[in-house]
């Protein structure tokens, strides 16, 4: 059989982007959402909840209701300063990376300077085959990050194989459903899971997703 083709995400699947990066980045939203939209503080908070939960990532609202520029965003967004300082991934889980057969590719939401700075610190890029970040994600003319189903079956076009080919591990439940829905296959990676959402999952296992695993040695 040929080998799969990997599509690992980055943030809380290969590092610990809960405490590296989670609280700075709805922090910097917030603020940019206050900024550039005019509204409080509480508003811009459920402003930017409501528009992830209704689309999957809070840019999409602020683009399509509000007129502002992903690129603009996402540069003012993913500053972080002091990341690398923060960032830690297991080094057993990234060392078993190499050992995997197949191509592999990072698949992100997040853009590929911030995905960029996060590897050069973990010392991983030169394990994967590319960086599909959120800035590749367009159709027509728009952006379609995860958990866009016709992305990730154009993606698989894109990399010249069949859907079933491809295994995407990831720590985010819905983008597995999108993506089992086009016919890859689906790996739960929980090792970062935050402690509340670790201990609420960890007894169930939805019938989209092919394999829970804690670390990626398991892939093997």
């Amino acid at each position: 059989m040929a080998p799969p083709v990997w599509l690992f995400d980055l943030d809380d699947t290969l590092h610990d982007a809960t405490n590296a990066s989670m609280r700075e980045l709805r922090l910097a939203m917030g603020e940019y959402i206050v900024q550039h939209l005019g509204i409080t503080p509480t508003e811009s908070d459920a402003l930017r909840r409501r528009y992830w939960l209704r689309y999957g990532a809070t840019l999409l609202g602020l683009v399509r209701h509000h007129g502002v520029k992903a690129a603009h965003f996402l540069h003012h967004t993913h500053a972080l300063p002091g990341l690398e300082q923060r960032v830690r991934g297991h080094a057993h889980d990234l060392a078993a990376l190499a050992r995997l057969p197949g191509r592999k590719y990072i698949l992100t939401n997040a853009p590929a300077a911030y995905a960029a700075r996060v590897l050069g610190v973990l010392g991983i890029a030169h394990l994967f085959d590319g960086l599909l970040s959120i800035e590749d994600m367009h159709m027509f003319g728009h952006l379609r990050p995860k958990p866009d189903a016709r992305m990730l079956r154009a993606l698989a076009a894109r990399l010249r194989v069949p859907p079933s080919r491809c295994v995407l591990v990831e720590d985010t439940l819905v983008h597995q459903k999108a993506a089992r829905s086009v016919g890859m296959k689906t790996v739960w990676m929980q090792r970062w899971l935050p402690p509340p959402a670790a201990a609420a999952r960890q007894c169930r296992r939805p019938a989209y997703v092919d394999r829970r695993i804690h670390r990626l040695r398991e892939l093997a």
